[in-house]
């Protein structure tokens, strides 16, 4: 199940409403935008404004803020309400997402298959909207706040049933209680390790067992499924049982005892220093809007330690924009402000001059191509042996200790081959996955029909 689910993960993955909910976000009109000055003065006095996000609901332009005492939705125009959310809101933002008709409608009050996560308890009840179309469109909003939270095609479920569910165990009474599903993968996997352990120990002494008796190396098997678990289980059994540790590091921690973490830094404090009032943001936001002539579909007031940014999303692309002085640009980190905000993550330990990378290395790599390049590298002089990739144009920050990279061996690099030689050449990857997932499917195969052989056997002879 593990092997064969793992090909089609290869392509495919659990639908996500953030994968393909972008194309569905309006943009903000960029015109009539009242200063923050005067959406200030709507806030209740005495409140500290923690966060800010600019964006459109149903094409209605709302500030989306959160304070120390409360979380407002206020529309663009003082002189307008929100819409309200009724039953003809959710059905205009059905529309949006899928402009064939609605044939049904169901209010759920426990989850699905395809929301099977514990914390979207809080939304229920969920509307599920059912489409009349070719893809067959399932749409699931929450009755709370209005937000998408999955959307599914006839294709993506398939897929997901093949491929994402099985290799995830993502079975709805079993996901929706993260510890037990945590506990259960992490058992099946030690499981699974005892087997392949067992497995490679009695393939290989058979193998120098008859290395003694005949003086050659050969297998000792002669019936076919018997010799070909023996052969495949010899060549992939490593394979199989990196592939099932690996696995099950994805959901347990790499133990204290292996690398301990001797300090925990305060790497978002410092990030987030700037506090979010207009005082500290010399460029209106408006400028940034003007910027890409109407293409924004959200604004997020945010920081780089002291350096003010506007994060904005245009079309499906995240961009950052420099709100540090009046005239509008992206923002380009320089190894000065990259080095300053380090050294306040570390205020007493040493840090080394920022590295410029234009290439992947061994930590900062992606098949995909998701992480940009380039990329500034720091090292920090500690016991943690403190590493951080910055992106310059996000300042999207990515770190590694002693810690990160005893996991990063014992999860992506093994289950995925996270090898910089391999993922920057694709298909000399895919070919060597295929090649080791389905030897793994070989050896399993082969080893489900013996054991079934077993059984049979005994029963037939119980009889």
């Amino acid at each position: 199940m593990w092997f064969v689910s793992g090909i089609v993960m290869m392509y495919h993955t659990f639908p996500s409403v953030r994968r393909s909910g972008l194309e569905h976000k309006a943009p903000i009109p960029h015109n009539t935008l009242p200063s923050l000055q005067e959406v200030y003065k709507r806030l209740p006095n005495g409140e500290t404004v923690r966060n800010i996000t600019l964006k459109c609901r149903l094409n209605q332009p709302v500030f989306d803020i959160v304070t120390d005492k409360g979380h407002y939705l206020l529309p663009v125009d003082s002189t307008q309400a929100l819409l309200p959310m009724d039953k003809n809101y959710f059905y205009r933002l059905a529309g949006e997402w899928c402009k064939a008709p609605v044939t049904k409608v169901d209010s759920l009050t426990d989850l699905e298959q395809w929301i099977p996560f514990g914390r979207l308890r809080e939304e229920l009840p969920i509307y599920k909207f059912q489409f009349d179309d070719a893809d067959k469109t399932q749409l699931y909003i929450s009755s709370k706040n209005g937000e998408v939270l999955q959307c599914t095609t006839v294709k993506s479920r398939f897929w997901a049933w093949v491929g994402a569910i099985p290799h995830w165990v993502y079975f709805t009474k079993l996901r929706q209680d993260a510890d037990l599903w945590k506990n259960t993968v992490i058992i099946l996997s030690a499981i699974g390790l005892l087997m392949t352990v067992a497995g490679l120990y009695v393939g290989i002494h058979a193998y120098l067992r008859t290395r003694r008796r005949k003086g050659k190396w050969e297998s000792p098997y002669k019936k076919k499924w018997y010799y070909w678990h023996h052969v495949t289980g010899l060549v992939f059994g490593i394979f199989v049982l990196t592939w099932i540790f690996s696995g099950m590091m994805s959901l347990a921690d790499t133990p204290d005892w292996l690398a301990k973490e001797h300090r925990n830094y305060p790497v978002k404090e410092v990030l987030s220093a700037s506090t979010l009032s207009f005082e500290n943001y010399p460029l209106d936001y408006r400028k940034a809007l003007e910027v890409y002539s109407g293409n924004i579909t959200e604004v997020k007031w945010s920081s780089f330690g002291d350096i003010p940014v506007y994060e904005v999303l245009v079309g499906k692309k995240r961009k950052s924009v420099d709100a540090s002085e009046p005239v509008a640009h992206e923002l380009d980190l320089t190894a000065e402000q990259v080095y300053n905000v380090t050294q306040k993550i570390h205020p007493e330990e040493k840090v080394k001059t920022p590295e410029l990378l234009t290439h992947y290395d061994t930590y900062y790599l992606d098949r995909k191509r998701m992480l940009n390049l380039p990329v500034w590298k720091v090292k920090v002089e500690n016991e943690d042996q403190t590493c951080y990739y910055i992106n310059p144009r996000t300042g999207q920050i990515r770190s590694y200790n002693t810690h990160g990279r005893w996991h990063f061996w014992m999860y992506p690099g093994l289950h995925s081959l996270k090898f910089t030689w391999l993922v920057e050449h694709p298909i000399i990857w895919s070919a060597v996955m295929w090649l080791l997932l389905l030897g793994g499917t070989v050896v399993s195969v082969t080893g489900v029909v013996l054991g079934c052989g077993y059984m049979k056997r005994k029963l037939t002879k119980r009889k």
